[in-house]
């Protein structure tokens, strides 16, 4: 029996979505530079990550200043948060049906 990657979300195949979804599924929100550090992560690498899925509707940003100085906070949206969850739970099919 060949095992179903069907529900595998192809959004969070990379290793910075994947890093960018898991911290904002158990934060509020969290600003740019708080994921750059956490991700090890270029400031163009995160921009591009997270452009990615906010045009996807799963994350999305707010941008301010605090001070003189932007600042860019992120949230998962209510579609993020359920594709994410789906995506978890087909990776954890998926390696249940690995018993051999």
């Amino acid at each position: 029996m060949k095992p179903n990657l069907e529900h595998i979300n192809k959004a969070f195949e990379s290793k910075a979505r994947l890093g960018i979804m898991s911290i904002l599924m158990v934060n509020d929100s969290v600003d740019f530079t708080t994921i750059k550090n956490l991700l090890d992560l270029t400031d163009g690498n995160l921009a591009s990550h997270s452009r990615n899925l906010e045009e996807l509707g799963y994350i999305k940003s707010n941008k301010q200043f605090i001070g003189r100085k932007p600042n860019t906070r992120f949230s998962i949206t209510a579609e993020g948060r359920e594709a994410f969850i789906s995506h978890i739970r087909a990776l954890e099919d998926f390696l249940k049906s690995q018993n051999l």
